[in-house]
């Protein structure tokens, strides 16, 4: 079994009802305090896949993360709050046991799933030029960190700084806080809705391109627009995504960034967009 379909093992309550789940915190994805985010966001929209009530396919997905998952057991409820003639609107809250065994909650989350009717289409958001994947190496750093070692990345701009000197990027503010690069699952997994809302979150915080400078910096809220249906994400197979992130602001304490993923086609697959807390 992959990695990722170990991490998203979930088991229904007995005598819960529909839409209670409980898991384990996959270690295979740890980060520095708890699962790599990307990873609970996936977890968040698994229990809404598997909910014999679902209509459709997830369009939309934000997940706000309260405080770190710990190992060990946990819960997630997912319950769908309304259900149009062709969008279903969900509520998802993840929680774990404290040390006195009481529920504490980590995470909560919406989630929208529609029932997507052939229409007009266009992609408004062209992909890059960028060397092939075969042409550009993995990337070097280090893998201490389990959750990286989950993914074949491979930079074709904005890679880790070399050099933690606190010098601002020079480069102009446009470009500044860009990170351009070509991703997969390790080893390769063919590409569904939660491994796609969990590669939307493999960009390390843009404060640390822009500033040059290994801040302590974590998401605060998480959101992913699912614009492929599951019919591209077929032909899409185990093939690498280009990803790109950059930043908007940096203020007082907080910032944004947002990214895209694009298949080798061109088909432009998601958009996400997260908040992010930076300390000085």
């Amino acid at each position: 079994m992959h990695f990722l379909d170990q991490a998203l093992q979930l088991e229904p309550v007995p005598g819960a009802g529909d839409g209670r789940w409980t898991g384990t915190a996959s270690a295979a994805y740890w980060n520095m305090v708890g699962p790599f985010g990307g990873a609970t966001a996936a977890t968040v929209l698994q229990s809404v896949l598997r909910h014999p009530a679902l209509l459709g396919e997830p369009i939309a997905l934000t997940v706000n993360f309260a405080a770190a998952l710990g190992s060990g057991a946990f819960t997630v409820d997912a319950r769908p709050v309304r259900t149009n003639r062709s969008t279903q609107h969900w509520t998802v809250e993840m929680t774990q046991a404290d040390a006195d065994g009481a529920p504490q909650t980590l995470t909560t989350a919406t989630v929208v799933t529609a029932a997507r009717r052939e229409t007009w289409s266009v992609n408004d958001t062209p992909m890059p030029d960028a060397a092939p994947p075969e042409a550009t190496e993995p990337r070097t750093m280090d893998n201490r960190l389990a959750w990286l070692q989950r993914y074949d990345m491979r930079p074709l701009r904005g890679n880790v700084p070399a050099t933690w000197d606190g010098q601002q990027n020079d480069d102009p503010a446009d470009v500044a806080s860009l990170s351009r690069l070509w991703v997969r699952d390790a080893p390769p997994r063919p590409v569904d809705f939660p491994a796609l809302a969990a590669m939307s979150d493999v960009f390390y915080p843009r404060a640390w391109l822009r500033r040059r400078k290994l801040v302590p910096a974590g998401t605060v809220s998480f959101t992913v627009y699912f614009h492929a249906d599951s019919a591209q994400l077929g032909a899409t197979g185990e093939g690498f995504l280009l990803g790109q992130a950059r930043a908007q602001a940096f203020r007082n304490g907080f910032f944004d960034q947002s990214a895209q993923l694009w298949n080798q086609a061109g088909v432009l697959l998601a958009t996400s967009h997260q908040i992010v807390y930076y300390k000085e």
